[in-house]
């Protein structure tokens, strides 16, 4: 009789795992979560399990669950890769507007690339300079996301994603004529890209060309009409009542300093405004201060100061920011106090702890 031989039969835990992986995979993420929840009613700092329930929470939305579960699977499991991408991704991306998550992200993406690397792991090291790129631009770190995403094309050069997002901190840059080329470039390969249609149509609304701005604003609509609702219009006399009333709604102490200053209201950003600092501001910012801060407006000549200070919203800015009038009219409140802060010394990290950022 023969030796017998028989690959050893999987565990049960393994098909179970397999099982939710591919619940996962075929989108039935109820199920995945599920089936995760039953492994750790058994094994309760089971990494894998927790991974997986994390990215499913992740995916039902159910945000604050999974950075939890994220948090347990990597005090079990530190050194996982994958753990670290799914955690940094889910702070970076899927938080909202959260500048301390994305930060937390970002100091993940970097401990992640640094131990992909060390591994030779090619692939994880692209996606992790991806996250980086991404997070940098959602902090306003252009120039360093510029870095990381150069990086990561070095080793995935035709990426869309990688590319879209060195695109877009070009244009936060202010490069414009860079930012043209590549977000062109973007819709060669990918011709129903909704984020470069819609940038483009930025980019012909700042060389004045309304018509070719529209049809783009109009693609990036219809593509992704859940990311680019039509913006809410005001009009010229009720977005200037609008700018009254939240310059009425400031603390008395407070409008002391506007005595000398003028409120305005334009369209959007000139070149000169963005570019008067370095880095320069994006050009999708909802306001600036001009001028010098109280405090600092005496010069040499007396008291007397040759450039008065003045604030300037950004209609069109603002109105593409909200989603509905009435969160449009709040902006408004919110960058005119944001505005005044400047006036009053207060720089980008005072304004941020305020909740005016």
């Amino acid at each position: 009789m023969g030796k017998r031989t028989s690959k050893r039969a999987p565990s049960d835990v393994e098909v179970r795992l397999d099982g939710v992986a591919a619940a996962f995979e075929e989108g039935a993420f109820e199920e995945a979560l599920a089936g995760a929840e039953a492994l750790l009613a058994e094994v309760p700092e089971f990494p894998e399990a927790l991974h997986w329930r994390a990215a499913a929470l992740t995916e039902l939305g159910q945000v604050e669950e999974a950075l939890e579960a994220y948090g347990r699977a990597l005090k079990a499991a530190p050194e996982d890769l994958e753990l670290l991408l799914g955690a940094a991704e889910c702070l970076v991306c899927r938080v909202g507007d959260d500048r301390e998550a994305v930060e937390e992200g970002l100091s993940l993406c970097t401990r992640g690339k640094k131990q992909a690397q060390r591994a030779g792991d090619v692939e994880l090291v692209f996606e992790f300079l991806l996250l980086e790129g991404t997070g940098l631009n959602q902090v306003g770190e252009c120039a360093k996301a510029l870095v990381s995403l150069e990086a990561a094309l070095g080793h995935v050069p035709k990426s869309v994603e990688a590319r879209l997002e060195r695109a877009i901190a070009l244009f936060e840059l202010c490069r414009f004529p860079e930012a043209q080329v590549a977000f062109e470039e973007v819709l060669r390969d990918t011709a129903d890209e909704p984020w470069s249609h819609h940038y483009l149509g930025l980019l012909a609304e700042r060389r004045g060309e309304a018509k070719e701005a529209r049809k783009r604003f109009a693609k990036a609509q219809a593509l992704a009409p859940e990311e680019f609702p039509p913006p809410v219009e005001l009009g010229e006399e009720a977005f200037d009542k609008a700018v009254e009333d939240a310059v009425k709604a400031l603390p008395g102490h407070v409008k002391e300093y506007l005595d000398n200053v003028t409120i305005a209201v334009e369209e959007i950003p000139k070149d000169e405004d963005l570019l008067g600092e370095a880095p320069p501001l994006s050009p999708c910012i909802l306001g600036v201060f001009r001028g010098s801060p109280v405090g600092e407006r005496n010069s040499i000549m007396g008291g007397f100061d040759p450039y008065p200070a003045s604030i300037v919203l950004y209609q069109k800015n603002l109105e593409r920011f909200a989603k509905t009038r009435e969160e449009l009219i709040e902006q408004i409140g919110i960058t005119v106090m944001h505005e005044v802060g400047h006036l009053m010394g207060l720089d980008e990290d005072d304004l941020w702890q305020r909740g005016l950022d």
